[in-house]
């Protein structure tokens, strides 16, 4: 793989974003904020010719160099069908066409595609959550939040872009779980609702991860400085981190307060956290990256669904 690769990686995950058709108001503003906050004007050219059909699977696909370019265009775009559920049909009609244009067939292929499926039917909203480690205390909510907090930070240090799959999941999981700690009674959609009022749209943050994992081994300077440097790269599990404790910490208090908090309110409440988890972030840090030492796709999965390593 080859820097002449990278416009073709980021475009193929553009339009694996795109590819169900369905991208709501809310969804579109979040992936439009991520191409902003990466900051190339080549990424901003690559985004508008997706919006107005300008580019072809067949045609990305030919311009990838090698075999190892042509996984990782695969991986990253079923990191992204797969980020808000198990891949829809006009998500998979798109897989089944990047792959045929990227010529790639036999059990690996097949392994990603089965592990990817697996992984993102697995939001348990209706199964007890797991207990915290031996540092936390399951009955206290901020041990819980923190938790979380610092595993999905550590998915976004793996270099396997699958593992994205696993960080909303994960977030809503723990909305759930915070809501049935208030007597709250929730549905799949009604927790999404709160996470894509809060702009955590699940494409939008799949985009994102893949884009750094790219690009995570490259210096600045490509494609116009893509990522900012290391120092950008590095940060995505800051970003991460802080998302899900501002989630947390704002579910708790919408459903202690019986969901009565504005949607302005709620959004006020969640940059305030996010403020509090930067503050935070190098105090774990440390954890974050031990964690991430620990974790691999089987136990990723089992994280999930609750089931233990």
């Amino acid at each position: 793989m080859s820097p002449s690769d990278y416009p073709a990686l980021v475009a193929i995950a553009m339009l694996a974003a795109a590819a169900d058709g369905n991208t709501d108001a809310t969804e579109k503003s979040a992936i439009d904020a991520v191409v902003a906050r990466i900051g190339s004007p080549d990424v901003s050219k690559l985004a508008q010719q997706v919006s107005t059909g300008g580019l072809r699977v067949a045609d990305l696909a030919a311009k990838l160099s090698d075999d190892k370019a042509r996984q990782t265009a695969y991986e990253a775009a079923l990191a992204v069908c797969n980020a808000d559920g198990a891949a829809s049909p006009a998500e998979q009609k798109f897989l089944d066409e990047l792959r045929t244009a990227l010529g790639l067939s036999g059990p690996a292929v097949d392994k990603m595609g089965q592990t990817a499926t697996a992984m993102a039917g697995a939001v348990p909203v209706k199964s007890p959550y797991p207990t915290v480690s031996s540092s936390g205390n399951a009955s206290n909510p901020d041990d819980l939040i923190l938790q979380q907090a610092i595993l999905t930070g550590a998915l976004e240090i793996l270099p396997d872009r699958l593992a994205n799959i696993a960080i909303l999941p994960l977030q809503l999981r723990l909305v759930y779980t915070i809501g049935q700690r208030h007597g709250q009674q929730l549905d799949i959609n009604q927790v999404k609702d709160l996470a894509a009022t809060l702009g955590l749209g699940a494409a939008a943050q799949a985009l994102e991860g893949v884009v750094m994992k790219v690009l995570g081994g490259v210096a600045g300077g490509l494609l116009g400085g893509l990522l900012g440097g290391a120092t950008r790269v590095a940060s995505g599990a800051a970003v991460t981190f802080a998302a899900t404790y501002a989630l947390g910490h704002v579910a708790e208090q919408y459903y202690a307060q019986g969901r009565r908090i504005s949607p302005a309110d709620l959004k006020a409440l969640f940059t305030r956290f996010q403020a509090e988890a930067g503050t935070l972030y190098p105090k774990v840090q440390q954890q974050v990256q031990t964690q991430a030492g620990t974790l691999n796709l089987k136990n990723i999965l089992a994280a999930v669904k609750g089931e233990p390593a």
